[in-house]
């Protein structure tokens, strides 16, 4: 987890303004653009509305070279025909192509809500009419020339001109088609009037709009496929952006919980350790008969049983605060090079009086020579007296407790205790591992403990890069496997480069 900022005490743990309004305007958004795919499709206003103003932008874009196009035209049909008829042909298909750019330019101006897809749909198809009866006027000019060049030149733009229509007006074919039926017509038209000679150049031309209507339809579909994908990626992108910003959120309460806690944890540790402190001392002098023995014989054991207790809650504070520290990865490593055997033993030694009052042999397989390991002698040692304990306090009397220390296959070092006792469920063994967690049996039994043990040792095992395995079976007993990886063992490790130059 982070580290606490300012940023967070500042704030406290209410909602940030910003977050909100940002989650509403996401939500916002993903559920329009859910409306959008779910009225996906020709015929849909949105889709309808998208490929209009599709339409719209094509068209301006064409504008410079639609221009400069119909100015070439004008100029080689100059050659042929009489300049005066060049320059009104010029002058009509200029004013046709500026009246589709402003009625684009206006649409792409107005307010989507109030676009009315017909009656714009209405007015582009009256535009283009007028544009391509304009281009189709280029008929009337060929005929004039009366030569086969002149023929020749009509038809090729006559293509370059319904080529143009099928790429811009796709998006909207009644458009398209309406653009490109004058042009059909006027060659027609031109097949009634011209030479026998272009005939075959005519025929040809007119088998175009034909093949141009065959790619307006083909182009359409594609860009309603397009439109569709560009929606659902809208959708996921939405989606994505909004299930990130719940997972800051959660990440943010997650991070002012943690704050609370520690708080509450640093509080609530100064609280009771200073009245535990006075607690633990007088009850100890009492307990001890410092300034002389007690009248009733009875004072004593309850000063035994309140130094005993206040014990007991002063142990449960450092457990919840070595867990909480561990939990919150600010748990430091004091690490050094140790002996896993001798700290082992010195656990051993520790725990053999209370085993030995419990009737519990302690039996000790230990490899000899085993190098040091490079960890924290106080968390080592805190796992092997957190696992010895368990194993003592849930073995029955006469049971035995094993305690192996060796080699792993892969090089590092492993510590085994195994005890005869009751074992442990196997759906029970995630709930010992969880903090506060307590089996059946110490609940049956009611064993003292507070169910951090194990959490602990697995928490500052995982700490160490090591692993952490619990096997029971019930009525065979528990073994609990605490492994070192290989980088941990000094022998392991490999030689600095000063002592490599030195060697």
């Amino acid at each position: 987890m982070s580290e606490v900022t300012a940023e967070m005490i500042e704030r406290g743990r209410g909602p940030d303004p910003r977050h909100a309004a940002h989650r509403r305007h996401l939500a916002a958004q993903v559920r329009s653009t859910r409306e959008k795919l779910a009225s996906t499709g020709a015929g849909s206003r949105t889709f309808d509305l998208e490929l209009l103003l599709q339409f719209a932008r094509a068209r301006m874009s064409a504008l410079p070279l639609m221009l400069a196009m119909a100015a070439g035209v004008a100029l080689v049909l100059s050659f042929w025909a009489s300049h005066s008829a060049a320059l009104v042909w010029w002058g009509a298909v200029s004013v046709a192509i500026l009246a589709i750019h402003l009625l684009a330019r206006r649409i792409l101006k107005t307010p989507e809500p109030k676009i009315v897809l017909a009656r714009w749909r209405a007015r582009f198809i009256l535009a283009e009419c007028l544009q391509g009866a304009a281009w189709a006027g280029l008929v009337a000019l060929a005929l004039e020339a009366g030569e086969l060049n002149a023929h020749s030149f009509l038809f090729v733009v006559l293509l370059v001109v319904g080529a143009a229509n099928a790429l811009t007006a796709a998006t909207i074919p009644p458009v398209a088609y309406i653009g490109l039926a004058p042009i059909a017509i006027s060659i027609l038209g031109f097949m009634a009037a011209a030479p026998i000679q272009s005939l075959p150049l005519t025929l040809a031309a007119l088998v175009a709009p034909i093949y141009f209507v065959y790619v307006t339809r083909m182009l359409y579909d594609a860009r309603l496929a397009s439109l569709q994908l560009r929606l659902e990626k809208d959708s996921l992108i939405g989606e994505l952006e909004e299930t990130t910003t719940n997972s800051d959120d959660a990440r943010r309460r997650a991070e002012e919980a943690s704050l609370a806690k520690s708080k509450f944890l640093a509080t609530m540790s100064h609280e009771l350790r200073t009245p535990l402190n006075a607690i633990l001392g007088f009850s100890e002098v009492m307990k001890d008969e410092v300034f002389g023995g007690h009248i009733v014989p009875a004072y004593k054991d309850y000063s035994a049983d309140i130094h005993n207790s206040g014990q007991h809650l002063l142990n449960l504070i450092n457990e919840i605060l070595d867990l909480s520290r561990v939990e919150a990865g600010r748990y430091e490593l004091r690490e050094d090079a140790i002996s896993l055997a001798h700290v082992v033993e010195d656990c051993r030694h520790l725990v053999s009086l209370r085993a030995e009052k419990r009737g519990i042999s302690i039996r000790q397989a230990i490899e000899n020579q085993l190098p040091r390991l490079w960890a924290d002698e106080r968390a080592v040692r805190q796992v092997a007296l957190n696992l010895l304990t368990n194993a003592i306090k849930f073995t029955p009397q006469g049971g035995v407790i094993t305690i192996k220390v060796g080699w792993t296959a892969a090089g590092g070092q492993y510590l085994s205790i195994r005890d005869t006792g009751a074992g442990i469920p196997a759906d029970e063994i995630p709930i010992v591992l969880s903090s506060f967690g307590r089996g059946s049996t110490a609940l049956k039994n009611a064993e003292e403990g507070t169910g951090l043990g194990l959490p602990i040792v697995k928490g500052l095992v995982e700490l160490h890069g090591g692993s952490f395995t619990l096997r029971s079976e019930v009525r065979v007993g528990t073994e609990v496997i605490v492994i070192f990886p290989p980088e941990r063992v000094m022998d392991a490790l490999p030689q600095m480069e000063g002592d490599q130059r030195a060697a």
